[in-house]
């Protein structure tokens, strides 16, 4: 089994824990730590780790016995630690920093859903996790129970998908969703899964790598009743992949769960081309795709742990063409101010023109590909698939000046600040003269 070659380990001091208790996720949750002197019985705390740990307002910190285990008790800099234990750095302030970085509550219609893209929406379910990221991008509610979702909150979540006919997939995310109670996860998938236009489920959640004794049968059964159903775990080094968190994947797949794996960039912790290809590789061995290697968002308390950018375009070339294809993720930045997941990668186009494409390999070979003489121009009139598109008003963007819907993108208040103050005169009274024929609404019938 592959499982096997993955390591199992468990601190000295939960050696006589029973196995019964040790698998059992309740009793994970049940002692998880989150005090200077609960810590200091397995591993040995720095100055500015204590620090951290003694301030007031700290975002929350809890770590289950499992995965507080893969640390190296005397290692300061261990990859595992520096995810989950605060240090002084937590408390500056960077430029940029964002209590709420990428807009999400102003893209929520009701509390706890966000609406972002055309046809998916993002549902938050609860503000628990089993282990508190030291990098979250939602900080700001989570780990906070009186910040938590309600079942009128739900009511209104599921109400605005019923009634919005366009979102076809729904992302259930936190919090961690899997941190709720079996029988209200189950409820939450049924209702969603009765609506008629919704085609897909996700999950996203990081118990199975915090808590891998959360995936027990009872958990397959329930979620293998709603497919299809896709669940994003969060990965981000080599060290989180255990024996345990293999045997997990293993039941997740078995159960026809497609898994993939969002992991974050982070400076001391996974910003090394190396690291990162054992880790996708690690992955995919355990049945787990790679899918995003997010750049580290502008949120509070996450400062010390960013990178530049330039180091993800460097990670991208030591993986791609250097491992399998599908053991490559994509690389996204989350872009501040809500403007949703920017793929950014090294540039392997170099040059082109009206007949021929010069591209080059993750080696620098640069070769020419000859573009097609006689293409035929795709036809969306005689094409009963466009003919037939959603409608998903509004947010055409980039592919709506493609696809013919539009001919500009404007900033707010262009038109008002090339206008220069002046009024309507003889010269601008015709606004008909700046509709371009044939396109948008002027299109010819």
């Amino acid at each position: 089994m592959p499982a096997a070659i993955f390591p199992s380990k468990r601190a000295p001091v939960y050696q006589n824990v029973p196995d019964e208790q040790w698998n059992d996720w309740r009793w994970q949750m049940r002692n998880r730590l989150n005090t200077v002197e609960e810590f200091e019985k397995v591993i040995t705390l720095t100055e500015s780790e204590r620090k951290a740990l003694s301030s007031a307002d700290l975002f929350r910190v809890e770590i289950t016995p499992y995965f507080v285990s893969l640390i190296d008790p005397d290692d300061p800099n261990d990859p595992v630690r520096k995810q989950i234990i605060p240090t002084a750095g937590e408390i500056d302030a960077f430029t940029g920093m964002m209590e709420d970085s990428l807009a999400e509550d102003r893209h929520s219609p009701v509390p706890g859903l966000v609406h972002r893209y055309p046809d998916r929406v993002l549902m938050l379910v609860t503000t628990q996790c089993a282990s508190y990221c030291r990098y979250c991008t939602r900080s700001r509610i989570v780990g906070d129970p009186s910040a938590t979702f309600s079942k009128a909150d739900y009511d209104a979540q599921i109400d605005y998908i019923a009634r919005t006919p366009q979102v076809r997939d729904v992302l259930l995310s936190g919090g961690d969703p899997l941190s709720l109670a079996p029988k209200v996860l189950d409820e939450l998938l049924a209702r969603i899964y009765a609506i008629p236009h919704v085609e897909v489920i996700r999950i996203g959640s990081r118990i199975p790598v915090f808590m891998p004794q959360r995936v027990t049968d009872e958990l397959c059964e329930t979620l293998q009743k709603y497919h299809p159903l896709y669940l994003n775990i969060h990965v981000n080094h080599p060290n989180e992949i255990t024996r345990e968190l293999a045997e997990a994947t293993d039941k997740l797949t078995r159960a026809g769960i497609q898994l993939g794996n969002q992991s974050v960039l982070l400076a001391g912790i996974n910003d090394c081309v190396h690291i990162q290809r054992k880790l996708v590789q690690d992955l995919v061995r355990i049945r787990v795709r790679p899918y995003y290697l997010y750049q580290c968002d502008l949120v509070e308390g996450a400062g010390h742990l960013r990178t530049p950018v330039a180091k993800g375009i460097e990670i991208i070339e030591g993986l791609r063409g250097h491992t399998s294809g599908y053991a490559v993720p994509t690389y996204v930045v989350d872009a501040p101010g809500g403007g949703g997941k920017i793929p950014l990668m090294p540039n392997y186009l170099v040059s082109y023109s009206d007949h021929k494409v010069v591209v080059r390999n993750y080696e620098g070979y640069i070769t020419t590909y000859e573009e097609p003489v006689n293409y035929k121009i795709h036809d969306p009139k005689t094409c009963k698939y466009c003919q037939a598109k959603r409608v998903e008003p509004g947010q055409t963007g980039v592919h709506g000046l493609l696809d013919g819907d539009a001919m500009f993108i404007k900033p707010d208040g262009y038109d008002e600040l090339h206008n220069r103050g002046g009024g309507k005169h003889r010269l601008r009274a015709n606004e008909d003269k700046w509709k371009p024929l044939g396109i948008g609404d002027q299109k010819e019938e």
